[in-house]
């Protein structure tokens, strides 16, 4: 079967003088999506914050997802390279975000700011998590359309092999879209169906680590299909960084389900 050859799409929209980058665009749409999911979830019983806390953690979660994913992306994947180049950690628009930095800056923002507004933090961290999956199916849209992250060489009889524009002539898997689909559309339908159960937003922490568990499990599994990054190629028994990373966030997560389980229901 002859492979799908993908034309070089622009990395951006340009508007006059004004650019925009799909990445950025896929956080903006995320962002607002996610925001009003997350209103929506948070009044639903027990409820968990206010419409204008909500509102409030936006700014919040911006921040821990843009300076988390940067930082995260400096200290796993090219430390040296950055150390060496201190002004290059700060040029976001280069490219080089890390989810699991990013799911860091995030966590630090949610115990931050419900600790300052005497929030319950695992029921709050519930409701987000439903919402997280929106971001990352279109942060991997925003990976395919600029032809990064591609596969690794797709077998003869897969059916959707590509040939990426930078990535020679090899067809390879489309490991954005098969990242899209486990991360994003899966694991949204699972945190959404899961959140319609009135017994688990009661057992707080109970969404919130299905979440992590969740995507560490879908990470591990996308990664199988996806390129390492060639300055750091496969790791030991032929892993990857990001499933090292994501291992310990199926541990962390089912000890998160299993805390919840322990601790009393909410009742409000």
């Amino acid at each position: 079967m002859n492979p799908i050859i993908l034309p070089a799409f622009q990395r951006a929209i340009h508007i006059g003088p004004l650019t925009i980058h799909f990445y950025a665009l896929a956080y903006i749409i995320g962002l607002l999506i996610g925001w009003r999911l997350v209103r929506h979830l948070a009044s639903r019983p027990p409820i968990a914050a206010t419409g204008e806390q909500v509102d409030d953690f936006l700014t919040w979660a911006t921040l821990g997802i843009i300076l988390g994913g940067r930082l995260g992306y400096v200290l796993f994947y090219q430390p040296g390279y950055f150390f060496t180049h201190p002004k290059q950690i700060v040029a976001v628009w280069d490219g080089g975000m890390s989810f699991h930095g990013g799911f860091l800056g995030v966590t630090i923002a949610i115990i931050w700011f419900c600790l300052k507004h005497r929030i319950n933090i695992l029921a709050f961290a519930d409701r987000i998590a439903v919402a997280v999956p929106i971001g990352l199916f279109l942060g991997r849209c925003a990976n395919f359309i600029n032809g990064e992250l591609w596969g690794r060489p797709a077998p003869a009889w897969f059916p959707f092999a590509m040939v990426y524009p930078d990535a020679g002539p090899m067809p390879r898997y489309p490991s954005e879209l098969i990242e899209a689909c486990l991360e994003g559309v899966t694991l949204f339908i699972v945190m959404l169906v899961a959140s319609r159960f009135v017994c688990l937003r009661r057992r707080a922490g109970t969404l919130a680590g299905m979440f992590v568990t969740g995507y560490g499990i879908a990470r591990i599994i996308g990664e199988c299909f996806r390129e390492p990054d060639p300055f750091l190629g496969f790791l030991p028994f032929d892993t990857t960084m990001g499933q090292l990373l994501s291992i310990p966030m199926v541990i962390a997560g089912l000890c998160i389900i299993w805390f919840a389980g322990t601790r009393p229901r909410l009742t409000n």
